[in-house]
């Protein structure tokens, strides 16, 4: 079976046990409205759904964008500067052990309403994985490789461009990965502590009228956003990495 194929089979089935769900146990629309219900939603509120997803993507892709810049530097400065090391790691751990939601409300009063904190918050949860994978893949470079650049002439720009960021890809592209699957929670998170737009804000309106149907709708577009950024993502990466083959 063409695995192109397999993930329309899974939605497919998701939907079939969703209707299920909703047929056996009676389900009120209130409670959890059936898939044809929230389809029809998706079609009346069209245009609002469109405006506010390009709010909460805006907010998703600057913030993977400056996350992963970010996250790449640090792993650079804690390869190559040693002396740094210490002093950086720490900060990096915290930034992971307090919840992204106690941080919410303090990046809201720092950073306002609108797009700066969304981002802000979008970076905070990307971050880690980033610069983690990629520190580690930047200081597993086999070593024997570094010792014979070193022996023919290779300064550190050149081994860095030449043998430790390609044998850093994998890694990276795992934190990659993950990056993209968890970029969403930033910026939804930081919309439901407060905004005035994106589909974290619509799903909070809706949910106070109960407009559940609305709701799901907006869920659907998020989820449907976020799986199309990682199958781009996942896409991208494999061609960037042809060396590295699945097994």
């Amino acid at each position: 079976m063409n695995n192109s194929i397999k993930p329309f089979i899974v939605f497919i089935a998701m939907l079939a046990l969703w209707h299920g769900l909703v047929a056996v146990f009676d389900m009120p629309s209130y409670i959890l409205p059936a898939p044809w219900e929230v389809a029809k939603s998706m079609v009346e509120n069209a245009g609002l759904l469109w405006e506010h997803s390009l709010v909460t993507l805006s907010e998703m892709l600057l913030g993977l964008l400056l996350g992963v810049l970010l996250g790449i530097a640090l792993a650079l400065i804690l390869v190559y500067f040693a002396v740094l090391r210490p002093w950086l790691l720490p900060p990096l751990l915290i930034t992971q052990a307090i919840p992204v939601f106690a941080l919410a409300p303090i990046l809201m009063l720092w950073f306002g309403y609108g797009l700066t904190s969304k981002v802000v918050m979008t970076i905070l949860v990307i971050f880690f994985p980033v610069a983690t994978c990629c520190y580690d893949g930047l200081r597993h470079t086999h070593q024997g490789w570094l010792d014979m650049a070193q022996t023919m002439g290779g300064n550190r720009f050149a081994i860095l461009r030449t043998i430790r960021w390609p044998a850093a890809l994998p890694a990276l592209a795992s934190g990659l990965r993950v990056a993209v699957v968890v970029a969403p929670i930033g910026a939804v998170v930081g919309e439901w502590v407060g905004s005035s737009a994106g589909l974290g804000y619509l799903m909070l309106q809706a949910n106070a009228r109960l407009w559940v149907d609305q709701m799901f709708a907006a869920l659907a577009v998020l989820a449907f956003c976020s799986v199309t950024l990682y199958y781009t993502t996942d896409k991208l990466l494999r061609r960037l990495i042809p060396w590295k083959p699945e097994t």
